[in-house]
């Protein structure tokens, strides 16, 4: 089992066009919603009109949902897609297959669950819902959707049969989705899997019939969704939302008598038991994260190794693997985390020192993490022994995972704080800004000028942590995350650059303009000020509403202005 692509486990290059409604591709005369249907509550309606077509809802939150078995002939295969005009390519088919199944020695009897990354086949058609994507505008960067991947969501069993001829009953249930919310369809499987692998397709049916009825997957909004007879009340975050914080326990003052499940978070990971194994290596793994640096994750299960990966969130390549095999296949990768079977509770463990790679060929390798790499921050002491005072509290793992959580939000939040203060000042002044020029551009990126403002701006004002801060700086300018970070920030400035263009012109007595001025010339600013309508609306830039009515008006009364013929050729020529 592997988790990988060349941006991490998370959100790449993004287009403005999502797939969040693929599985709507090549669907038979598709039936309308039934009008007996239980009414939304208005808050979650949200665009759902009445007259929405069916599964659309559905495809909202999923591509699909597969069911994958063994056949002694054929190996792993794909026995079931619902719903049934889903479209998966071959090679989607088999990526599922060998995904969803456990590849490891560890024998995984009983129930397991977990997830993986797998790229989409080149050449599908692509689905516009705007709707949902102005939803994923709205949501922090690492719940974007990435238009190039599907994650699959795995409720595997495997049981003694002897009516088998294997002798094991082994199946996955696997949920297929744009949508990097781990936590949340984790949970959405608990509920589902059991009853599943009891009452086969007829059930597996009704609680697609129940998702396609769910709200759409607004950011920010309370969401009651029913499932099977329960049902889960969550909150997706947004962009605007305080990092580190959870929003659910502020939704309601009075108790719901309804909710059965109340998710804290759609997509966090227990992050204290994940790092645990590693726990005192920690800090070196947020350096090797933050410099895009490529690591090999190996684990007994593909549970574990996939929270772990998770846990990391996202550097340049990133595996996460269960077959030992990769133990000796894998020895070239500069950076490998070897953990052992996570433990509810967890201990940290003593053993402190860094092992070198050439100790990592022998299946029967202790966990812990090997590399070359020497850590250009010391070790924070500090947090070692408040977590460690933990274990010996018996402090619960999800408050562990908090104080971790939060302590590499802090240390992140030192390290980029000097960077966005340089950045900030690349933007030109607001008084250089003319309404009949075209927007200034901003100022090159020099490292050598950013790292003469660390002296006297740098992480030492936030941090405690002691080390070569300017070397770690110099490493991450030249990594593959600095240039997408950078690229975020340039994109964001030159947004708010022709943002405040626009506000300059509706700040202009445009009447009198055109008095001074030819017809051509007016015609030509009309047209001008139609594709910068367009230009706002398309790349979603952070216009005030009030100016892109005040635009339309000033358009509206220069069209007026010129003569009759002229007139009626302005007002319809569209916005194109």
């Amino acid at each position: 089992m592997a988790l990988r692509g060349p941006a991490g486990l998370g959100p790449g290059c993004r287009r403005p066009l999502d797939e969040a409604v693929a599985a709507a591709e090549g669907r038979e005369a598709p039936a309308l919603l039934a009008a007996g249907g239980a009414p939304e509550d208005e808050e979650e309606d949200d665009g759902r009109g009445r007259g929405l077509l069916r599964w659309d809802g559905f495809s909202a939150w999923l591509h699909c949902v597969c069911v994958v078995g063994f056949d002694l002939e054929l190996g792993q295969a794909v026995e079931v897609i619902y719903p049934q005009h889903s479209k998966l390519t071959d090679k989607e088919k088999t990526n599922i297959c060998y995904l969803s199944f456990p590849d490891s020695n560890s024998g995984c009897l009983g129930d397991t669950q977990f997830c993986f990354r797998f790229r989409q086949s080149s050449g599908r058609r692509v689905s516009l819902h705007c709707l949902l994507d102005q939803f994923d505008k709205d949501l922090p960067v690492y719940l974007k959707k990435d238009p190039a991947y599907f994650y699959g969501y795995v409720y595997f069993r495997q049981v003694r049969d002897k009516t088998l001829k294997r002798g094991y009953f082994q199946k996955s249930l696997v949920l297929i989705s744009k949508l990097p919310y781990i936590h949340f369809f984790h949970t959405v499987l608990k509920q589902i899997a059991p009853e599943y692998f009891e009452k086969s397709e007829p059930y597996l049916e009704a609680a697609c019939n129940d998702v396609d009825r769910w709200p759409a997957p607004v950011p920010g909004k309370t969401l009651h969704l029913p499932i099977m007879g329960v049902v889960m009340k969550v909150r997706i975050p947004t962009c605007h939302d305080k990092p580190g914080t959870t929003q659910i326990v502020q939704f309601t003052q009075q108790a719901d008598t309804n909710i059965s499940v109340i998710l804290p978070t759609v997509h966090e990971v227990d992050l204290f038991r994940c790092f645990c194994p590693v726990f005192l290596h920690s800090q070196m793994l947020w350096e090797l994260v933050l410099l895009g640096e490529p690591l090999v994750v190996m684990a007994p299960s593909p549970s574990e190794s996939s929270e772990t990966v998770l846990a990391l969130v996202k550097p340049s390549v990133i595996l996460g693997v269960t077959n030992p095999f990769f133990a000796k296949t894998l020895q070239h990768w500069p950076h490998i985390i070897r953990i052992g079977d996570l433990k509810p509770t967890g201990e940290i463990p003593k053993q402190v020192k860094v092992k070198k790679l050439k100790n990592l060929k022998t299946l029967d390798s202790k966990p812990g993490v090997y590399t070359s790499y020497k850590p250009y921050l010391n070790r924070d002491e500090e947090i070692i022994k408040q977590l460690q005072k933990g274990v010996q509290q018996k402090r619960p793992s999800e408050a562990q995972s908090v104080i971790l959580r939060r302590y590499f939000l802090e240390l992140t939040q030192s390290f980029i704080i000097p960077l966005e203060r340089y950045v900030a000042s690349l933007m030109p002044l607001q008084k250089s800004i003319s309404p009949w020029k075209s927007p200034p551009q901003l100022r090159q990126f020099l490292p050598e000028e950013f790292m003469k403002t660390l002296e006297k701006t740098g992480p030492q004002l936030t941090s405690r942590i002691k080390g070569d801060w300017i070397g770690l700086y110099r490493h991450f300018l030249k990594s593959p995350n600095f240039d997408g970070w950078f690229k975020t920030r340039r994109k964001e400035m030159t947004q708010k650059l022709e943002a405040l263009h626009l506000e300059a012109l509706c700040e202009e007595d445009l009447l009198l303009w055109i008095q001074k001025h030819t017809e051509v010339e007016t015609v030509d600013l009309v047209l001008k000020l139609k594709n910068k309508l367009l230009q706002a609306d398309r790349e979603h830039l952070p216009v005030k509403p009030d100016t892109m009515e005040k635009l339309r008006t000033h358009i509206d009364a220069i069209i007026l202005a010129l003569p009759e013929d002229l007139q009626g050729i302005l007002l319809k020529t569209g916005m194109t």
